[in-house]
């Protein structure tokens, strides 16, 4: 080898240069297009970190998570229900970190073992479309026994279990609502599964299809809601069912086999922090934040007016591969 060219490798290694450093990092993003973008543009910004997001429902993200754990394809898992994190936790796909800002997140929205963080807050409403229900002479619908009615017959829009963080959510609700018996909780969505437009592998979408009169009603988060009638789409109401209604807690974890860890860290430190959880409506997305440093916006759900189950997400995590196995096997197939 010629002297300059050793005395360039010594160099390179000198200077720790002999394996390149990763700068950008990618997030998988569960919540709206909208509100990923801008949350990692704003990363970028304040950082100087190059940040991208691929956008996945949660039972997308996590197969896509768990599929490449040899090779992780994401830094960041942001946004989708919490239950998703506990599953991810179980199987070890996950980083733990415990952030600078882990104090300012309200007591028990967090994981105990700091594997993952509640980023925001979510109460699962129905999204009525009056003009489509006045059609089948109906108001707009106020109780789980109510989505029953067969006037609703292929007028519920709803996702899958399977794909869907929001319909798994509706799903342990019904649990909840039982009791913890897991076969009324099936039994109910059985005989819902007339009713259904079809299964949809995004939560969110149920509040599209209502907007755009393909359903009379969607189960979704109530923010959803509230951002299409902020579309334009005036004959929007949100309800939420008299029995008791399920919420989510949005996960933002670290990803075991990160590209990138500190940058990693650093944007589950950006993302805890007040400056990043007063973002939301920008996009008109009126979840409840978690850092106790914000205040909830006015077009947020108000957990004190509505009545909530007892979501404990830690077991409904763990009960997700089971009881989503069940309704794919005897309810519906996951969408293709």
């Amino acid at each position: 080898m010629r002297p300059l060219a050793i005395a360039l490798v010594a160099v390179l290694l000198a200077a720790g240069c002999s394996t390149p450093r990763r700068d950008k990092i990618t997030v998988a993003c569960g919540a709206s297009e909208r509100w990923c973008a801008m949350m990692v543009k704003r990363f970028s910004d304040a950082t100087g970190v190059e940040a991208d997001f691929v956008r996945l429902s949660s039972g997308e993200a996590l197969e896509r998570i768990k599929a490449a754990r040899a090779r992780q394809e994401f830094d960041v898992w942001h946004g989708g229900p919490a239950d998703s994190y506990v599953a991810a936790k179980s199987q070890g796909l996950l980083e733990p970190y415990k952030s600078e800002k882990a104090g300012e997140i309200r007591q028990g929205w967090a994981d105990r073992d700091n594997t993952w963080s509640g980023i925001y807050a979510g109460v699962l409403a129905f999204c009525n479309n009056t003009k489509e229900l006045a059609k089948r002479g109906m108001r707009p619908i106020r109780s789980w026994r109510e989505l029953l009615d067969e006037r609703l017959r292929g007028g519920v829009a709803i996702a899958h279990p399977a794909t869907s963080g929001t319909a798994y959510t509706a799903l342990w609700t019904r649990v909840e609502l039982g009791g913890g018996d897991r076969e009324a909780a099936l039994g109910y969505l059985r005989s819902l599964h007339p009713n259904v437009l079809r299964y949809n592998s995004s939560g969110s979408a149920a509040a599209l299809q209502a907007a755009k009169q393909e359903a009379a009603v969607g189960v979704v988060f109530s923010h959803d809601c509230v951002a299409a009638q902020e579309q334009g789409y005036p004959n929007l109401q949100v309800t939420f069912p008299q029995e008791g209604t399920g919420y989510e807690l949005g996960g933002l974890a670290v990803l075991a086999g990160a590209h990138n860890p500190d940058s990693a860290r650093e944007y589950v430190d950006w993302a805890l922090s007040g400056a990043s959880q007063r973002l939301g409506p920008l996009v008109n997305f009126y979840a409840l934040p978690t850092n106790t440093k914000v205040p909830a916006h006015s077009k947020a759900a108000d957990p004190a007016t509505v009545k909530l189950v007892s979501y404990d997400v830690e077991v409904a995590g763990r009960a997700k591969q089971a009881l989503v196995d069940r309704f794919s096997a005897e309810i519906a197939r996951p969408p293709a």
